[in-house]
């Protein structure tokens, strides 16, 4: 099987971003965002999807770094994805961190779409707390598929945040496998799914 990987770079008058990502890889991680908390969270999304990812990004304020690095995350991710072929493509994971726990469901069915249901104060670490939920919408939008987080219990919000990112790599983990039943299939009655 062809090693599903791709490569984004974007360059703007506001960011310079650089993303690798290997969806067959190992769970290793090499993010340089300027923001230490993204950082962390984009490694929990490669530890728990073993995936291989690489973030490289330069810019003067937080919100277009976070945002340009979400669009050129799912964009590889997509494009990695290709025809998406044989994939298992819906998934949904339960995690908890000790009070928190969170539900975060996928389906890679080319529509970009997210419904995020997480109350956070003003700021988690070094992140403003309205560039999470920014963050996992340009995602999915970019990615193309639906994602569906919702922060069931917690009080802190690391530990909500933290688990928010653990669960949307092993939903996507899951997702983005290949089901050796579907024979390189593409797994929608159309035949296709676009993007």
């Amino acid at each position: 099987m062809t090693r599903r990987t791709a490569s984004i770079v974007r360059n703007t008058s506001e960011t310079s971003i650089k993303v690798e990502i290997d969806l067959d890889g190992r769970g290793q991680w090499d993010t340089r965002t300027g923001i230490r908390f993204l950082d962390h969270m984009i490694s929990h999304v490669a530890k728990h999807g073993v995936f291989d990812i690489k973030v490289a990004s330069n810019g003067p304020d937080q919100h277009h770094v976070v945002e340009d690095v979400a669009i050129c995350l799912g964009q590889a991710f997509n494009k990695a994805l290709g025809e998406k072929r044989g994939i298992v493509r819906m998934a949904h994971a339960v995690v908890p961190m000790d009070e928190a726990l969170v539900l975060v469901a996928v389906d890679i069915g080319g529509r970009g779409y997210a419904r995020i249901e997480a109350t956070l104060g003003d700021k988690v670490e070094d992140l403003s707390s309205d560039l999470v939920r920014h963050f996992l919408e340009s995602f999915a939008i970019e990615g193309r598929f639906n994602l569906h987080a919702k922060v069931l219990e917690g009080i802190n919000d690391h530990h909500k945040v933290e688990a928010l990112f653990k669960a949307l790599g092993r939903a996507l983990g899951a997702a983005t496998r290949i089901d050796e039943r579907l024979a390189g299939q593409i797994p929608s009655t159309k035949d296709v799914i676009e993007g």
